[in-house]
This record gives structure tokens, C-alpha cells and sequence, in this order.
């Protein structure tokens, strides 16, 4: 499970098996019992949530958003 950030307690990461066949590149986000699955590609956007305020996922797909380039480039290099 390849950690990618840590960001006010919020954890972002992929797991290393994700699926036959390989699902779209994405992110998981978690804190607590909180948490969400990202879409990044085409559009960063929530694929999933659980325990979510629409104000949280707001800003964790801002910070999606901001570090997509980065963690589509680390999806391609783990799972390449």
C-alpha cells in the first residue's frame, strides 16, 4: 500500500492490488473511520466515500487536484 502524502492527518495511497484488470488510476484518502476513493483520470472526482461531509471531500479533491500530475505519475511508475 504505497503511501503517497500525508496531509492534515489525511493519508492518501493506492493499493498495490487493485484489481484484474487493473482498475483506472485513482487514489484512496483516509483518517480515522473516514474514507474516500478518488478517480484522477480523466477528471479528478469521488468515485466512493464513506462518513463524509461534502465540505471535507471539497477539500481533499482541491487537494487531489493540486498533486494529480504527481500521483498519476507514481501509479504509472508502480504499476508499470
Amino acid at each position: 500500500m504505497p503511501k503517497l502524502l500525508e496531509w492534515s492527518g489525511w493519508k492518501f495511497f493506492f493499493y498495490s492490488r487493485e484489481g484484474m484488470p487493473l482498475e483506472p488510476p485513482h487514489v484512496h484518502v483516509r483518517k480515522d473511520r473516514s474514507e474516500a476513493k478518488i478517480w484522477l483520470t480523466p477528471i479528478v472526482r469521488v468515485a466512493s466515500d464513506r462518513r463524509m461531509d461534502p465540505r471535507t471531500l471539497k477539500m481533499l479533491l482541491d487537494v487531489v487536484s493540486t498533486h494529480r500530475d504527481g500521483f498519476v505519475e507514481q501509479w504509472n511508475d508502480f504499476f508499470s
